[in-house]
């Protein structure tokens, strides 16, 4: 299945859409609007403002449901939680519709718990297409998302690149910078190597 990558504005995180899934909201709705019949459910990566700015007004123009996993959903109405006075905001204050935990599926896409840059961290993997969607885990530069903010974890962010260098991954799509179609194993290995060396 295609994924379309719909690319950040103004320091805001790229979003994708899946099938019917939307991940990550932190684009305007009028570049989501093309595709509002399309969208039954937006998954956010993590709670941080720059994924789930426009959340509430995209969910209501889609009529979709938001999900989140469990970590990280009180960051959905907590300012500190996701940095949204960074932005000079308020955090979208709202309530997601499902809690993701490690494991589940939605639509084609099997959730991965990654903590480490937040506690409910995730990245969305599709087997069949070798397509990891990876939110601020891991990005296509060989790079990793940071950890010293609130919920931030070097030691659970290493831990999670182990798990996704473990996968076949032909696709990447990073929560920030352009995504690959080819090798996204060996930028998820450079991650890997970078973070065992102290960088950061």
């Amino acid at each position: 299945m295609q994924v379309r990558w719909i690319p950040e504005q103004s320091g805001y995180a790229n979003s994708y859409i899946f099938g019917t899934i939307l991940v990550d909201a932190g684009v305007m709705p009028m570049a989501i609007q093309p595709f509002r019949d399309e969208i039954k459910t937006i998954v956010l990566t993590h709670c941080h403002f720059d994924h789930t700015a426009r959340v509430k007004e995209i969910a209501h123009m889609c009529k979709a449901r938001i999900a989140i996993h469990k970590n990280d959903a009180r960051g959905l109405v907590d300012d500190t939680l996701s940095l949204s006075l960074h932005f000079g905001a308020r955090s979208p204050g709202i309530a997601p519709d499902i809690i993701l935990d490690d494991g589940d599926i939605v639509g084609e896409l099997q959730v991965l718990h990654t903590p480490g840059h937040t506690p409910g961290s995730i990245c969305l993997f599709s087997k069949r297409d070798r397509m990891l969607i990876s939110g601020d885990t891991v990005f296509s530069d060989g790079c990793f998302g940071r950890y010293d903010f609130p919920g931030g974890s070097r030691m659970e962010l290493a831990r999670s690149i182990d798990q996704l260098s473990l996968l076949d991954v032909e696709g990447l799509y990073p929560g920030h910078g352009e995504p690959v179609e080819h090798g996204g194993s060996r930028h998820i290995a450079a991650a890997q190597e970078l973070i065992k060396s102290g960088y950061g």
